[in-house]
């Protein structure tokens, strides 16, 4: 279901600057713009920053592109489900290079598909360029409007006939467009490595070839903000391109796509990490799963390809052999819960967003500041802290309370601040020791317990 009542398609052949166009008519930097021809090949969507009347920009790939990755058809296609689905269309040309045989093919499908079309002619850097109107106006969309996506140039004269279509429209089907009253729903990073499954999981919980999906790895290239709702609320889903070594990455494109992802990592308030469980999990996906922990969020695994995972054996049996593989290789993110699908037939996605909803459920729940105290003050008791070898020295706790950043909203992530004698006599073996008592004790199933130590010491407080 899209985030605003009025859906704006921004179309056109390859590398005429859609994806300039859309930032700036987002109000940030959400599609990777680059000289190389088919960097979008997703549709990508955001709400306009600059219309008084709420729509949802969608950014397609080039139409009619000849690339040599195997994905031409596939973009296309991508962008003929937006036209077909969107209320107005904006059709970019290139204003410097002319009419291309490539923009005539687009206009024919335009006029069959939608007739709502406002014509810009992009990378119109200077009034010189304002004069090449007269010949797109033969492509049946009048004389268009100069713009320059790079600079800002005839963006509020654009913003103004978007603005009138959309007027036009609401005046047509105002009933139609009333919708339920939805709650602001959580960000949901879906990130791995190349050809996991995440696309397919995208598309499986959509019900809707949303993202293209291929064998090739490395087909998603932006982070892809899709909406998606669950019950009454308003979720948004992020679809990452998959993240591999940088000495293995082919291009800077690729270069900027884990970058976004890792971005994405960093602003979602939980984070699908998509595992292909056939494949077993691989040195990237340790490293993956590593981001997460390291940004304390809130995690949910989904052991993706489950049907072709030991597919003769029994389920219960296959489960726990999974269970196994996944606590043994992402020992360190032990507190991430898993679900076993498989995205392509669409099997078991409905437990999904069961199981977020009972880690936010579990987060609801935090540890009163004298509870805390009691149950590590009997920690202590109970396992006594070894003596640091080189400080000759005891860990000693006074107090302890709870503290829950500002940044974790949607699901709170509390951090366990620690004060004691000197926080450089903490061992790594005992921290994990009392964070699998605060575990053992407080249940918080897909959350992650960070403990911070601080000294006594003013010097030593300042540090921290």
């Amino acid at each position: 279901m899209p985030i605003s009542p009025f859906q704006v398609a921004i179309v056109g052949r390859p590398n005429v600057g859609k994806s300039a166009l859309f930032n700036r008519l987002a109000g940030r930097r959400i599609a990777i713009v680059h000289d190389q021809p088919g960097v979008t090949r997703d549709r990508i969507a955001a709400p306009c920053s600059l219309t008084e009347t709420p729509c949802e920009l969608i950014d397609t790939g080039g139409i009619c592109a000849v690339n040599d990755d195997g994905f031409s058809n596939a973009v296309t296609a991508e962008a003929r489900i937006a036209m077909e689905a969107s209320d107005l269309i904006v059709f970019v040309v290139d204003a410097r290079a002319g009419i291309n045989p490539i923009d005539e093919e687009v206009a024919q499908i335009l006029r069959k598909s939608n007739p709502n079309v406002i014509l810009v002619m992009n990378k119109a850097d200077s009034a010189d360029h304002d004069d090449t109107a007269s010949d797109f106006a033969r492509l049946g969309f009048g004389n268009g409007i100069p713009t320059s996506a790079e600079h800002g140039r005839g963006i509020d004269q654009l913003i103004e006939a978007i603005e009138e279509e959309l007027d036009q429209l609401e005046e047509k089907t105002p009933a139609e467009r009333d919708e339920p009253d939805l709650k602001d729903g959580l960000k949901i990073a879906v990130v791995g490595k190349p050809n996991a499954g995440k696309s397919s999981l995208i598309n499986a919980i959509l019900k809707d070839e949303r993202t293209i999906v291929s064998d090739v790895a490395g087909t998603t290239r932006d982070s892809v903000d899709i909406p998606y709702v669950w019950g009454d609320e308003r979720h948004n889903l992020i679809d990452t391109a998959g993240l591999r070594k940088r000495s293995t990455m082919e291009d800077s494109i690729e270069v900027f796509s884990a970058m976004r992802s890792e971005r994405s990592i960093r602003r979602a308030d939980i984070c699908l990490l998509v595992v292909d469980l056939a494949a077993g999990v691989a040195a990237q996906d340790r490293k993956i799963a590593r981001m997460i922990q390291e940004e304390k969020k809130p995690c949910l695994i989904i052991a993706n390809k489950f049907d072709l995972y030991h597919p003769k054996g029994q389920r219960s049996a296959r489960v726990e052999e999974a269970r196994e593989h996944l606590r043994r290789e992402l020992f360190f993110l032990d507190y991430a819960p898993f679900v076993c699908v498989s995205a392509s037939k669409g099997q078991a996605i409905q437990h999904i967003f069961k199981t977020i909803s009972r880690i936010r459920d579990n987060a609801q729940e935090v540890i009163g500041t004298g509870q805390l105290n009691r149950l590590l003050q009997d920690a202590f008791i109970k396992v006594p802290p070894p003596e640091h070898k080189r400080h000759r020295k005891r860990l000693k706790l006074f107090y302890a309370t709870t503290a829950v950043n500002d940044r974790y909203q949607a699901i709170p992530v509390p951090e366990y601040v620690l004060f004691v004698n000197d926080k450089h006599l903490i061992v790594e073996s005992y921290q994990g020791y009392l964070v699998n008592t605060i575990k053992e004790k407080h249940p918080t199933d897909g959350l992650p317990i960070p403990l911070s130590f601080r000294s006594r010491s003013k010097k030593d407080r300042f540090e921290t």
